[in-house]
């Protein structure tokens, strides 16, 4: 059976998408979509492939936007997204994922909502939104977001959220309750005898390896870390890495022991590939060893970075691994990583990468 491999592409101004055929080795450029709005992440559905975009901003408002026919034409709605009379806007949606029937986006202040009618409305999931560690949540330098959004396969139950800077939450009943789940990582900018606190971390990625356990990754501010227990505790797995900084993860859509990073320099040394030569790393025994590899990459005086949900792989044998640049280009690779192509350029700021395989 024949598929479409589609790469679903965020941007500051507006939605792009790239498509292949399953050799991916040329590929169609369309867009913009969604009228220009600053869209912060876009996901598509491979039951159906609608596609769903997370955006806005304080001007625009939230919003989140929704295409049945592969992106010719779109809609949006903030029915819902809002917080009470007296709170602070929302400014933005951030984040949005799929699974068992629902949608759920995550938002700017930090917030989770959920849709059960296919973006069309939305009700705020109260429980996080009235933790009582939710007074003390701190802004990372981006705004008070919650970014990252990781749902169970199996159990519709269970959610976990990643916040910056707050760090990751989860919840077993639907999002009733939430407990913080932060124990091991590290928050370097907080006073010496403070910095493994219970909250507070600034989280910039959170993936969940595939399969039914309970491994997860993180890219933190302050390290890059791995859970086998569904985030009860974190082990450190920065060694070997050029950096314990950086935004973006994407794990294998097979292997839990493989996962793809794009490390920059620093937080604080201009948030570019070290040395200007962008490195995708890959550890292939959950974060024991890490190899770069950049070939078809550009081989120096590149410093764009990569945002932290720019960054992601598809489901084919072997699968794809792909990522959206600062400088507005989209690389791709065919084969887990070993080599790189160029197969777009010179697109607004990219914000996020997603894809979307279907069969013809």
């Amino acid at each position: 059976m024949a598929r479409t491999v589609k790469l679903l592409v965020g941007s500051k101004k507006g939605v792009f998408i790239l498509a292949s055929d399953e050799r991916r080795r040329v590929w169609r450029l369309s867009g913009p979509f969604c009228e220009n709005w600053p869209i912060h992440h876009v996901v598509g559905d491979p039951r159906d492939g609608a596609i769903y975009g997370a955006g806005g901003n304080e001007w625009f408002g939230p919003a989140i936007w929704k295409s049945q026919d592969g992106g010719s034409r779109w809609t949006h709605s903030s029915r819902g997204l809002a917080y009470s009379e007296g709170e602070t806007p929302i400014k933005a949606a951030w984040s949005v994922a799929l699974s068992h029937g629902r949608l759920y986006a995550g938002v700017e202040p930090a917030g989770l909502f959920v849709s059960g009618d296919g973006g069309a409305s939305f009700e705020p999931v109260q429980g996080l939104r009235g933790h009582p560690t939710r007074p003390e949540w701190k802004p990372g330098g981006a705004g008070l977001i919650l970014h990252s959004i990781v749902l169970d396969p199996v159990d519709a139950e269970r959610i976990w959220v990643a916040i910056s800077a707050a760090g990751v939450f989860y919840s077993g009943d639907g999002g009733a309750t939430w407990t913080p789940r932060n124990k091991g990582t590290r928050a370097d900018f907080l006073p010496e005898g403070q910095r493994y606190p219970e909250f507070g971390q600034c989280v910039h990625c959170l993936v969940k390896a595939p399969g039914r356990g309970d491994r997860l990754y993180q890219q933190n501010h302050c390290g890059m870390y791995r859970s086998d227990d569904g985030g009860e505790s974190w082990t450190s797995v920065e060694a070997g890495l050029p950096s314990s900084f950086g935004f973006p993860a994407a794990a294998h859509p097979r292997d839990a022991d493989a996962l793809f990073l794009f490390p920059l320099n620093g937080a604080e040394q201009g948030r570019f590939a070290p040395d200007g030569r962008p490195t995708v790393w890959k550890t292939t025994d959950a974060g024991a060893h890490w190899r770069g590899r950049s070939a078809g990459l550009p081989q120096g005086d590149a410093y764009f970075g990569v945002l932290r949900q720019a960054m992601a792989t598809d489901a084919l044998d072997p699968a794809g691994v792909y990522f959206g640049a600062g400088n507005g280009a989209v690389y791709a690779s065919a084969d887990e990583g070993e080599s790189w192509t160029r197969i777009a350029d010179n697109l607004p700021t990219i914000s996020s990468v997603e894809t979307l395989v279907i069969d013809a």
